[in-house]
């Protein structure tokens, strides 16, 4: 499956989990009684809807999926960010529940035993117990992130080393190590948790609703994946690079797999947030899609870093099934307004291709 991605959109997020997964036929990866690990990103004991942390909804799924397939002997292992409680994430994301819900037991990798791993002269101290697995699954949120511009597959290996490494993590630049530490740790499936998350930080705070579901085996692929859909080139992610360099991946998406399940037909409700509203304020939405409106959000996002969106303070960009059958003048964003004199196809456009239609107005 390695050049495989497979993605669906919709608000339906236990339909939507069950749906790629059974897709990806997930249950026959999976070596019988093998101790299988779930690795969510809970950096923060905020909610998913912060655009923060795994939606719960996501990982209980996944647990029924692989229970209806067979498989009892699981652990959700996380360790939040240097200076917040693994703990306390695990109650305020919803994760405590899962665990009696399920019988799924909770691993704190704060305190766990290391087991020092080298690659290329970097030493690492790395989770004993993520390095006794016999079959890991990685479920990142789609965000940003305020010095890689993005994290995904790749960096939410970061959760499984010390604390002492993770601030040795940030003096070594952070693209290198992480790109290291995969060749030291293996993740055999990750499930990529697009639903709602932060354009900018880590932590969340300025949520964008996408609605959407990917999974895939290759992390190398699904970071360049994630990186289109935020805007990003693969190269512009340094660990990418590096990861693609020292064999973990393939960047390759032009020339992936890419199978859609379900489109969206949800109507988008814009995040209350600062930066979403003052992206916000250049659109012109009528019953616009969340992921077509996602998608746009995330290409005035990269226009903005690159001080080139105030060119469209006096311009209507249009978007949603409001401006069918409607011409007229103004940007059009995805095929409901194919009628507008300057518009870009697509349903919904990716970001990549909005980004470069927007660039040539």
């Amino acid at each position: 499956m390695n050049k495989r991605i497979i993605t669906t959109y919709g608000q339906d997020i236990w339909k939507m989990t069950i749906d790629v997964l059974e897709k990806s036929e997930l249950g026959k990866m999976i070596p019988r009684g093998a101790l299988i690990g779930i690795k969510p990103n809970l950096v923060v004991s905020k909610p998913s809807s912060s655009g923060a942390t795994t939606s719960p909804v996501i990982v209980s799924a996944l647990i029924e999926y692989l229970k209806e397939h067979g498989q009892d002997n699981i652990v959700i292992l996380e360790s939040s960010w240097v200076g917040d409680s693994t703990k306390r994430a695990f109650k305020i994301c919803g994760y405590e529940d899962i665990s009696k819900k399920y019988n799924v037991p909770l691993f704190d990798i704060k305190q766990d035993t290391y087991t020092v791993k080298t690659y290329n002269g970097m030493n690492m101290e790395v989770s004993s117990k993520v390095l006794s697995l016999d079959f890991l699954i990685n479920v990142p949120v789609l965000k940003g992130h305020c010095q890689t511009l993005m994290t995904g597959a790749l960096k939410n290996m970061k959760g499984c080393i010390s604390d002492r490494d993770k601030r040795k993590f940030h003096t070594w630049g952070l693209h290198k190590p992480i790109a290291y530490l995969n060749k030291i740790i293996e993740q055999d499936f990750i499930l990529v948790d697009g639903i709602c998350g932060d354009l900018d930080f880590e932590e969340g705070g300025n949520p964008v609703q996408m609605n959407r579901i990917f999974c895939g085996t290759d992390p190398v692929l699904m970071d360049a994946f994630i990186a289109a859909n935020m805007g990003y080139k693969p190269y512009d992610i340094d660990y990418i690079r590096i990861a693609e360099a020292i064999g973990i991946g393939s960047s390759d998406i032009e020339n992936a797999d890419i199978i859609v399940l379900d489109k969206d037909d949800s109507i988008a409700r814009p995040s209350p947030s600062r930066k979403v509203q003052k992206l916000s304020q250049y659109v012109h939405a009528k019953d616009a899609c969340s992921a077509c409106y996602a998608n746009l959000i995330h290409a005035l996002a990269r226009l903005d870093d690159e001080g080139s969106l105030h060119r469209f303070r006096n311009k209507q960009i249009l978007i949603g099934q409001g401006y069918k059958g409607q011409e007229g003048s103004g940007i059009g964003i995805g095929k409901c307004t194919s009628g507008i004199c300057k518009t870009i196809g697509g349903c919904p456009p990716s970001t990549m291709a909005i980004l470069d239609f927007l660039k040539k107005i």
